[in-house]
């Protein structure tokens, strides 16, 4: 059973008939009604109807005005609209299409062709809805590294190109913060690929949480992660890598590996900065900064020259 439909039409009786019919076969939980077009998007704006069922000649606002602002509306997308329409011209119902409608349904009706035609577009809004949950998902496969559960290398690229964008536009600080497991060669080689495979989830699932809901973590590749940090200065960016660096030195790992100590070394960019103008540069920065942290002892965080 679909939630809500909404009903609008400026005569009482026409309503009342549409509810009642509806009702009777029990298609929706919720049934909403409305005198004219304007009347009902504010009602729909509110309500979050699963279908409309909209007359054409109306005052104040008529169903095609009500169709023009729908298809302003990008999160009614795809919602199913049928026209009422005491008119038999083959023209406007034609143009109702071409604004949106889903299908037309003349005055006066028979209640049995009013439930099928209903029944015909809830179904197609079922189907719809279970397509754009697989596309969704689909792309969620496309983006995220099946080992970690963070962003593959492929999306990563994508994100720091919209986050530089607003950073650059918005004037707004933006923090890169690259990361590696210490010895991880000697992790695979003492307790076999697949605990090594359990150490970088655990590492991975340290750095989400360290994160706001609008940051990105990546694994760049093997052992290395990025951090995407929007609106974070430079010391911003280090308190973050340092939390995160001490969460991993501090974690205790399942057996085999209970004895392991992990570290990790990260190197944190930020722009803008004088020495910062892309996106290369803000990743050149904070991988030189991640060598001086290995070459200075690891375990450590360093950050971008300034």
């Amino acid at each position: 059973m679909s939630s809500c439909v909404l009903v609008i039409d400026d005569s009482a009786a026409i309503r009342e008939q549409v509810v009642r019919t509806l009702k009777d076969v029990g298609l929706f939980e919720e049934y909403c009604e409305a005198r004219d077009g304007l009347e009902g998007f504010k009602t729909l704006i509110e309500s979050k109807a699963d279908l409309v069922i909209c007359d054409v000649d109306m005052p104040r606002m008529d169903g095609y005005k009500f169709l023009q602002l729908v298809a302003s509306r990008p999160e009614l997308l795809g919602l199913p609209i049928i026209m009422l329409t005491g008119m038999m011209d083959f023209n406007s119902k034609i143009r109702g299409l071409e604004q949106g409608a889903s299908d037309y349904l003349t005055k006066p009706f028979d209640s049995g062709e009013l439930v099928a035609r209903v029944k015909v577009q809830l179904k197609i809004k079922s189907l719809q809805d279970e397509l754009k949950k697989a596309n969704e998902q689909l792309k969620r496969l496309t983006n995220i590294d099946h080992l970690t559960n963070l962003f593959n290398r492929r999306y990563l690229t994508e994100v720091l190109e919209s986050e530089f964008f607003r950073a650059r536009r918005n004037r707004e600080n933006l923090s890169l913060v690259i990361i590696d497991i210490d010895y991880f060669k000697n992790v695979n080689d003492t307790y076999g690929h697949q605990n090594g495979d359990v150490v970088l989830a655990s590492v991975a699932g340290l750095a989400q949480k360290q994160l706001r809901a609008y940051d990105s973590a990546a694994r760049y590749g093997g052992e290395e992660f990025v951090l995407v940090l929007p609106g974070t200065s430079l010391e911003g960016g280090k308190m973050v890598a340092e939390r995160l660096r001490q969460a991993v030195l501090e974690f205790a790992f399942p057996s085999p590996m209970e004895d392991l100590t992990l570290t990790i070394s990260a190197g944190v960019a930020t722009f803008p900065s004088p020495s910062i103008d892309n996106i290369d540069s803000l990743f050149r920065q904070a991988d030189e900064a991640l060598y001086r942290a290995k070459q200075t002892g690891r375990n450590r965080v360093e950050l971008m020259d300034v």
